[in-house]
């Protein structure tokens, strides 16, 4: 486990390098922002057309060497594109393939990765598991952005691109020497290729669509996809948000939101840690820190000044990084292992609608109401939604209890003629 977690320490560095310089790169080439912005939605799209997909192929193929191919073919692009770019050959339409080519990788890659990962630990310390997983993230995201801006600085955009793609090669190496906690497991967790996986969760067959139905057959997975797409729809894009609060209302400039930034970052450094010393997270945990930052983001909505900005951003993220730990120990963990890389193709296709529909829905809030309204009313309509959520889920329960008639009782209506 420690091997993996320094392996994507370094393949985060790497990633953020060139996420830090991409859009840069965009820009120097066409000159235009919606290039820039079609960059990104060309990358994410394969996970909303090809994430149940991709989800299946993980349930079917051995988790090492389809991880291990995956972050190979995402480092080789990676080197592809940093050639490219240091022979000048580099134009908007090639770019937007290599971009489409990793998206369409890391449907596989994605999830691969992840339940690789959970296969290194007992499986009662997957929560902590999951909690390293977000603070080698979000280190990795402060230590990739800080050297994106020294190397690029002195070395060129390329350089970016080829640290990714070393750190990938480098993840791609350490694979194939770790070893699962429960050896047994990790052999039964795949599907034979051409096979159904037995029990109650191979159902149906083992492809793409059997994972979304089982899904959506599954209450508290619908409540985590409800939970998750609620709160990026009207909050949490706080890169969006606020960096406009800050640079509007509170008249700061990009070192006020570089510093906004680092608290966003160190929030989410802390949650991690705290994230990781969770033992059986559930949905009713990811819906309480779910409201806890909409009503903090609501009070960011009435910041007067950006010291207090300062001071509620810090338990936003930290919210933000617990919730995103015990949705995933709940995404890895709910269902049967057979079932858990489809599970994990449909969360990547839901999430994608969410992150596709998001920034413009709270661009054009902002638009029309103010960045101030729209936050206030986004943390609002999150908190209200979930608390609607929670009292229809009890109506419903109290009412399946008053239905339920005892055995013993059932004979006794009838020979009196009540229906039962």
């Amino acid at each position: 486990m420690r091997w993996w977690a320094v392996a994507n320490f370094m393949s985060n560095i790497g990633t953020w390098m060139q996420l830090t310089v991409q859009n840069l790169l965009v820009l120097q080439i066409t000159g235009s922002a919606a290039a820039t912005g079609l960059s990104v939605s060309v990358q994410a799209a394969p996970g909303l057309l090809f994430g149940l997909l991709g989800g299946a192929v993980v349930d079917r193929w051995p988790r090492r060497l389809t991880a291990a191919v995956g972050q190979a073919l995402l480092g080789v692009v990676a080197l592809v594109t940093a050639v490219l770019v240091v022979l000048g050959r580099l134009d908007l339409p090639v770019l937007l393939v290599l971009a489409a080519v990793t998206g369409l990788i890391a449907t596989v890659d994605g999830p691969a990765c992840a339940l690789l990962g959970n296969e290194l630990v007992p499986a009662d310390d997957l929560p902590s598991a999951i909690g390293i997983g977000s603070l080698v993230h979000s280190a990795g995201r402060l230590v990739g952005a800080a050297l994106a801006g020294v190397a690029v600085g002195l070395l060129g955009t390329s350089v970016a691109y080829v640290a990714n793609g070393v750190s990938f090669l480098f993840v791609a190496c350490v694979i194939p020497f770790l070893r699962p906690a429960d050896p047994g497991a990790a052999v039964r967790a795949p599907a034979p290729a051409g096979k159904a996986p037995s029990g109650p969760a191979g159902e149906g067959g083992c492809g793409a669509r059997e994972g979304l139905a089982f899904f959506m057959r599954r209450p508290r997975l619908v409540a985590l996809a409800a939970l998750n797409g609620i709160g990026a729809l009207f909050g949490r894009n706080y890169s969006l948000t606020l960096v406009v609060l800050v640079t509007g209302p509170l008249a700061g400039d990009a070192a006020a939101f570089s510093q906004v930034s680092l608290v966003l970052a160190v929030g989410g450094i802390i949650g991690a840690v705290l994230g990781a010393r969770l033992r059986r997270p559930g949905v009713r945990l990811v819906g309480v820190l779910t409201v806890a930052g909409a009503l903090l983001q609501v009070l960011a909505g009435l910041s007067p000044s950006l010291a207090v900005l300062l001071v509620l951003v810090l338990p936003m993220a930290m919210a933000e990084s617990v919730g995103d730990t015990a949705q995933s120990t709940v995404l890895q963990t709910d269902p049967p292992p057979p079932m858990r890389g489809r599970v994990l193709g449909a969360w990547s296709s839901i999430r994608t609608v969410w992150g596709l529909a998001a920034p413009p829905l709270l661009g054009l809030m902002m638009e029309l109401a103010g960045v101030r309204a729209a936050l206030v009313a986004g943390g609002l309509v999150v908190t209200a939604a979930v608390a609607a959520g929670y009292l229809l889920r009890g109506h419903g329960v109290r009412r399946v209890a008053r239905g339920r008639v005892p055995e013993v009782a059932v004979p006794l209506r009838a020979g009196l003629g009540t229906a039962a």
